[in-house]
């Protein structure tokens, strides 16, 4: 098992390795005065993890409750948020209960954002499911829900208790899932490690799933401790996200988040090359590296639309939105870029 501490507002362990998910009993007791835990899943990953982990915290002495919503991107939304809200307020969980987010992206930020307004603050657990969610939403504390306007636009900065990744589960994703994770996976890479991405290159999506976790944890680890609420380094962490989360609105979330920002990767890349602050080798080979791992690198929805989703970006601060440019790869640069330059940036990169 490997161990990364982060050091935020909140301290806590993300503990990675194989056959951990029988621990998660063990791992709650650390904390004080517990007496029910709600798990909080979904339709897909509950049947498959479900029992181990209520059988686990039963074991341990917990009384176990579980809520399981709809899989997908579209129940991130507020109704199911209230739903849960009021699922805890008829259990009567208290202060000193527990929350467990089992699942991927969609499982953790919604079930962060319950835990950081319930009660005005309970502590939760990550137990990511997938690959995306292991080496990127499940740690660093961004919560959120989806509004019809766009993604993640409303949420809270709350850190999890604990982040417990047993890469066991990643054998049960289909490959198609954690193909998507890899789109993170290389995005750490190219914004902070040469050597890291050269190895992704060689390696291809055979790596070594907890070395490579265990990386990404580090990278992230540094940054959110630099910059836990995103004011500064850490939106470096967003490569390839707002022209993503554009094209994966503009889908109406039929396309996957990892689909999405290795299309946005991809376009600000190719975007980068032609201005000429990346060298086409570079934008080259990140576009041949993302296609090897089986992503797509373009999309056909055109500029105008893609631009008006952005423009509901929560990054936007005023008349501009900073957007992640990578000049080499292990390199980028934070660009503060005026509105109205955006839709030659985006006309540049499809």
């Amino acid at each position: 098992m490997q161990k990364v501490t982060v050091n935020a507002s909140r301290c806590y362990d993300i503990l990675i390795g194989s056959g951990l998910l029988p621990t998660l009993g063990a791992e709650a007791k650390k904390f004080p005065k517990v007496k029910t835990v709600c798990i909080v899943s979904e339709s897909n990953v509950y049947p498959l993890h479900g029992a181990a982990a209520e059988k686990s915290l039963r074991e341990a002495g917990f009384e176990v409750i579980s809520y399981v919503f709809p899989a997908g991107e579209e129940s991130k939304n507020g109704a199911v948020y209230l739903s849960l809200l009021n699922f805890l307020a008829e259990h009567r969980l208290t202060r000193s209960d527990l929350l467990v987010a089992l699942g991927g992206g969609v499982v953790g930020d919604l079930t962060g954002f319950a835990a950081a307004t319930f009660l005005r603050g309970v502590k939760f657990i990550q137990v990511p499911t997938t690959l995306l969610a292991a080496v990127d939403s499940s740690v660093g504390g961004k919560t959120a829900i989806d509004l019809p306007a766009g993604k993640n636009l409303a949420g809270a900065f709350y850190q999890p208790s604990l982040v417990l990744c047993d890469t066991d589960a990643l054998s049960t994703l289909p490959r198609e899932i954690f193909l998507d994770g890899c789109a993170e996976v290389i995005k750490y890479g190219i914004i902070y490690d040469r050597a890291f991405f050269d190895y992704l290159k060689e390696a291809g999506p055979e790596f070594d799933r907890e070395k490579v976790i265990r990386r990404c944890v580090e990278l992230k680890r540094d940054v959110v401790m630099e910059d836990e609420f995103d004011t500064g380094a850490r939106m470096k962490l967003n490569l390839g996200h707002t022209l993503g989360h554009g094209v994966e609105a503009r889908s109406h979330f039929g396309l996957s988040h990892g689909k999405s920002v290795a299309i946005g990767i991809a376009m600000v890349s190719r975007a980068a090359a032609k201005r000429g602050l990346l060298s086409q080798q570079d934008a080259d080979t990140i576009q041949d590296t993302l296609t090897a791992y089986g992503l797509p690198i373009r999309t056909e929805y055109p500029c105008q639309e893609l631009v008006d989703y952005m423009l509901s970006d929560k990054k936007r601060s005023g008349g501009t939105i900073p957007l992640i440019i990578p000049t080499e790869i292990g390199h980028c640069d934070i660009v503060p870029t005026p509105v109205e330059e955006l839709a030659a940036f985006v006309k540049a990169g499809l």
